[in-house]
């Protein structure tokens, strides 16, 4: 028996009856306001009743849309056809060999490897990566890691770091076989092929070894999976024995770590959105310890590299001191032993509110610096020679021809007379290029090393990509950017997406996607809304969109979607939504505000019950998200304001759209719990009678199940859902 169209008509929820999760009254108390939770049982992970309610919901899932399941892998084949499955990446040059993932036809993972390279690295011609062509053997290829091999057995396969020592015979790797983000590290002996029997469990990202390879850099989480140690594990001795380099102790303070880009320092660092604080260890004199450069109590957020020049330790400093939207600086290493105040900082990159600077590093010639101007992504580069002085040279930046784009750094070595950049726009395919740093007249030149194919005929010309502007309530101009096919008609009869994510100063920047032509091609209007929250326009516009004004990210999408509705693209009544985590918590805030705007939303892991999580800072992440949202535990208006939004705490009585949430039982950063709920406060609640569904992953993480097709069936399903919903089944 065939079931019926799920999204065609209101009879196909009648297919399967939706479960109904037992209702568990439970009261929670802040600042003198009560709210009763009925669904809060629902996070007994172990409770063989929630488990039993979940795979129910997948099953009501499955018969609801059971319709969808030939446009479903339609949109599967199409991703898969128009993806050369048999390929690698760029080969990139470290310590004498070429590094590269190869990609086999039929194979979910990737395959980890190298090969030797020749000549000593100080001309360019050395730095011209090997032919390795798809499915050709290379002679004298080492095979680091095969993944497939890896994640034979295992319910979930995902590689979290690796690390090779200088001399290139050892190399250290991370695995997750449960999709919780904890890994399992071993080392490989690359010169015989074995395991050593040194073995770390449930550590987290983060791998580097020493510069003699004798020890091995991680991280660990706590129980909230807050990364907080950083330990250090001499090779061939007990792990049990292994010794914490540093301990984070502030539940609001995220730990990472990582080389300088010289190699000559590990540098810690400790920071939230709003300050932070760096701590070097100098390998050259380890029994020092970690040095702090400028201590959190000063609430400077930077970024930090080291680096010798002319004889004298210096620092180059990204940092917003005096200057929201960050600048640039050059400090003596030996400065940092003064008061704050009394340090002396030459300016390199003074600040400019139209351009804001995400980051710098340094080659032995140069500085490369990241930063963002026009909401467009970018690197300069500039010689290190008369740097701070007023010889100092100006910027170079690598020209592009197309008006949005994104270039961004894709990997350097320190002695490399190039870098390595990654360019793509949003219907160009990514493209690798290395980029010779130019010194006097010579240089400046951009080399091409490989446009990722695109198979199935694809051609560019065929698409669109504009720079569009939504007006907010309050005024405010939404930079939107609206994808569709060149040949669509403008005659207000096509169906549109708007998608959006608005947290975390994250940016939404021009991208190719393969999946996404599957809408277009099916006569979508797809726009990417840039809302506040993110930081496409500068810190300012993070600001905005961040504690008490984050409805400013809920309002601008709402705005954006009134732009489209009224555009003459669509016809307004076939317009859906998509975000994914705080992206979904978008989702859930403006089912809430505008449901009727919408056919259809799909919620990706969607942070919709964000007020009950953050309360509880013994749930994973929960305390490091004070800085983004409030504190709800300690202000009462930050807990007032964020229970006006909170996705589950504002369901109310009115006709919902389509609904779809996604998630994954082992998610430790959003938990199933949270669209568990949700959904259910949805269907009791909800004055329509469109189906609400949850569509959960026993055996994936955050990013869904693991392997590359399983990634293609969750993009498949996700888009067919709204494909359905919006009338857009078919290829124009």
């Amino acid at each position: 028996m065939t079931l019926p169209d799920a999204a065609a008509t209101p009879s196909a929820t009648e297919a399967a009856a939706a479960p109904v999760a037992k209702r568990v009254p439970v009261e929670r108390t802040h600042h003198g306001d009560t709210f009763t939770d009925n669904y809060e049982w629902l996070r007994e992970k172990d409770n063989p009743e929630v488990v039993a309610h979940l795979n129910a919901e997948q099953a009501f899932t499955d018969a609801v849309t059971a319709g969808q399941e030939q446009l479903r892998t339609d949109i599967f084949n199409e991703i898969k056809n128009r993806t050369q499955e048999t390929d690698l990446s760029v080969p990139s040059r470290k310590d004498g060999w070429w590094y590269y993932a190869r990609m086999v036809e039929g194979s979910a993972y990737s395959i980890q490897c190298r090969v030797k390279a020749s000549g000593d690295g100080s001309a360019v011609e050395d730095w011209t990566p090997p032919v390795v062509e798809p499915g050709v053997d290379v002679p004298g290829e080492v095979i680091l890691l095969d993944g497939n091999a890896e994640a034979e057995g295992q319910p979930f396969f995902s590689l979290g770091g690796a690390a090779v020592t200088r001399d290139g015979n050892l190399y250290a790797f991370a695995v997750d076989n449960a999709g919780d983000e904890l890994f399992t590290v071993r080392i490989k002996d690359l010169r015989t092929g074995e395991l050593l029997p040194d073995t770390i469990d449930k550590a987290f990202y983060g791998l580097a070894f020493s510069p003699d390879g004798t020890t091995l850099f991680y991280m660990v989480a706590d129980d909230s999976w807050r990364p907080y140690q950083v330990k250090t594990h001499v090779l061939g001795t007990p792990v049990s024995e292994d010794k914490v380099l540093y301990q984070e102790d502030d539940v609001a303070m995220w730990t990472g770590f990582g080389l300088s880009a010289d190699r000559r320092h590990l540098a810690v660092s400790i920071g939230c959105s709003e300050f932070s604080e760096t701590r070097l260890l100098d390998f050259a004199a380890p029994e020092k310890g970690l040095q702090t450069l400028i201590p959190r109590s000063e609430h400077v957020l930077y970024d930090a590299e080291p680096f010798l020049w002319e004889g004298v330790e210096k620092v180059l400093l990204t940092h917003d001191r005096d200057a929201a939207n960050s600048m640039i600086s050059l400090v003596d290493a030996a400065e940092f032993a003064k008061p704050l105040a009394d340090q002396d900082w030459t300016t390199v990159i003074a600040h400019d509110e139209t351009v804001r600077i995400n980051g710098a590093t340094v080659t032995a010639t140069h500085m490369v610096v990241s930063l963002r101007q026009d909401t467009i992504e970018r690197v300069q580069v500039t010689p290190l020679d008369g740097l701070g002085t007023a010889a100092q040279a100006a910027g170079v930046e690598p020209v592009f021809d197309e008006e949005l784009y994104t270039a961004s750094m894709g990997g350097s070595e320190f002695e490399s007379p190039v870098i390595r950049l990654v360019y793509t726009s949003d219907f160009t395919p990514p493209r690798v290029y290395d980029y010779v740093l130019p010194v006097g007249t010579a240089g400046g030149e951009l080399l091409l090393r490989k446009e990722t194919p695109v198979l199935g005929g694809y051609r560019s010309e065929n698409y669109v990509a504009t720079r569009e502007w939504a007006v907010a309530g309050d005024g405010t101009r939404v930079p939107l950017s609206v994808l569709r096919r060149a040949d669509l008609v403008r005659d207000g009869s096509n169906a549109g997406v708007v998608y959006g994510y608005g947290s975390y100063e994250v940016s939404m920047d021009p991208g190719f996607g393969v999946p996404r032509l599957s809408l277009l091609d099916r006569g979508v209007v797809f726009v990417i809304a840039h809302v506040r929250g993110g930081g496409e326009m500068g810190r300012h516009w993070y600001e905005d969109g961040k504690k008490l004004n984050k409805k400013n990210t809920f309002t601008d999408f709402v705005a954006a979607t009134d732009w489209l509705a009224g555009s003459g693209w669509v016809d307004p009544a076939r317009i859906g939504a998509m975000g994914g985590s705080a992206g979904g918590l978008l989702m859930g805030a403006v089912a809430n505000l505008a449901p009727e705007k919408y056919a259809a939303i799909v919620a990706q892991v969607p942070f919709v019950d964000a007020l009950t999580t953050i309360l509880d800072p013994e749930l994973p992440l929960s305390a490091l998200e004070w800085e983004e949202w409030g504190n709800p535990i300690t202000d009462p208006e930050v807990y007032k304001y964020m229970k006006g939004y909170t996705p589950y705490e504002n369901v109310r009585p009115v006709a919902y759209p389509k609904i779809a949430a996604v998630t994954s039982f082992n998610d430790t950063r959003v938990l199933y719990v949270e669209p568990a709920k949700w959904v259910q406060e949805l269907r009791s609640t909800s004055t329509g009678t469109e189906p609400i569904v949850l569509k959960i992953e026993m055996d994936g993480g955050h990013g869904g199940a693991s392997g590359r097709y399983e990634g293609w069936k969750t993009r498949a399903w996700d888009y067919a859902f709204l494909a359905d919903a919006i009338g857009a089944t078919e290829l124009r």
